[in-house]
């Protein structure tokens, strides 16, 4: 059963039709039109066309949330060879909404993650609905850290509406849990690559997409809060998610001119759950082409490669639309400063000289 939002009634439409044209089973066809077929086919891909090319922010949302979209276990088990799943974090247990282990992806080692939503009823509620606890971060950096020991690359999925909120997850350190997640990612000496497949919401997705190149499918959403959050929180009314989902710039289009991602992987016409084995090709397609991008850098290259990248978010696209920021990442100093760091590094010999020239204009005055 096809899963419709509230924008494709005209699509539900013409495939339900168009579902009735080539049921076998349907006792009311004499033959079968296939100029009718045709017809109804070429519209149906015209209308998918104009609705998906005209999406605002919040559809956009409802996409990226969609409940036949791709997650990332399909990704994991289609793009790699030999995947073997590693669970744990050695302190406190294991955290089935984050899948990571060691596989193969075009005849090379590398390590993948991926924020696991599930596809049911029944998996999303072992999956926790994508939201990762303690353990998950804590698993992912010992695994990173690992992949950083053997000289690794590492593809994390990004599908998560945030980090778990519950009790239990704050009193394990929740918040520290993140925090070394960031750490340990920024700290890597080999290639990362994030896809955001679907939502990347709040710290629980930049624990794990603060990398190399941060790729977004085309309908994907990437920000702080959740459109509803935001609406609630600055109008007192959850209903403004259009708006709040606007101001946002929540969007991969968005994001891509702010320069906070990479690169938009496109997806198929009506969005990735339409033709999954077209959106597999073409994340395959970006991933060779940005892991090639690393070959030949040297470890200290590749880190400071992430670091000016994040440190360089905001410098010179924004809300603002002229900045004074030096495009230069090191600090500008003055003559002045100059100066009293000089004095600083050479104190000893400063103070010698200073003792022979008071020695000599006494000698000299006396």
């Amino acid at each position: 059963m096809k899963n419709y939002l509230n924008f494709e009634v005209d699509i539900k439409k013409i495939e339900t039709e168009l579902d009735q044209l080539k049921d076998p089973y349907n006792e009311s066809l004499t033959e079968v039109d296939m100029e009718k077929i045709n017809n109804l086919q070429s519209k149906l891909n015209e209308k998918l066309k104009y609705i998906y090319s005209n999406l605002n922010a919040w559809q956009t949302a409802l996409v990226a949330r969609h409940e036949d979209r791709p997650k990332s276990k399909f990704f994991i088990d289609n793009l790699f060879d030999d995947f073997i799943p590693l669970s744990g974090d050695r302190y406190y247990g294991e955290d089935k909404s984050v899948i990571a282990g060691f596989a193969k992806f075009n005849n090379k080692s590398i390590l993948a993650i991926g924020q696991e939503k599930g596809d049911d009823l029944n998996t999303r509620i072992d999956r926790n609905f994508g939201m990762m606890r303690p353990e998950g971060y804590r698993k992912t950096i010992r695994l990173m850290k690992l992949a950083d020991k053997f000289k690794i690359p590492i593809i994390s999925f990004i599908d998560t509406p945030g980090a778990y909120p519950g009790v239990g997850a704050e009193e394990r350190g929740q918040a520290e849990a993140i925090a070394r997640s960031i750490e340990c990612c920024m700290s890597l000496n080999v290639p990362t690559i994030s896809i955001i497949i679907g939502e990347g919401g709040s710290g629980g997705a930049i624990a794990l997409a603060s990398s190399n190149k941060v790729l977004m499918l085309e309908n994907a959403i990437y920000s702080v809060i959740s459109p509803e959050g935001c609406a609630t929180i600055l109008w007192r009314d959850p209903k403004k998610t259009l708006e709040a989902a606007e101001a946002m710039k929540l969007s991969s289009k968005d994001l891509l001119k702010l320069e906070i991602i990479d690169d938009i992987i496109q997806e198929p016409i009506g969005g990735a759950h339409r033709d999954k084995n077209l959106i597999l090709e073409n994340v395959k397609k970006s991933l060779l082409k940005h892991l090639a991008f690393f070959e030949g850098m040297e470890s200290e290259e590749i880190k400071n490669q992430r670091n000016n990248k994040f440190l360089s978010i905001g410098r010179t696209k924004g809300f603002t639309s002229h900045t004074s920021i030096n495009q230069n990442l090191s600090m500008q100093e003055t003559f002045i400063s100059k100066l009293k760091n000089q004095i600083r590094k050479n104190k000893e010999i400063f103070l010698a000289s200073l003792g022979v020239i008071l020695l000599i204009v006494l000698i000299l005055y006396l």
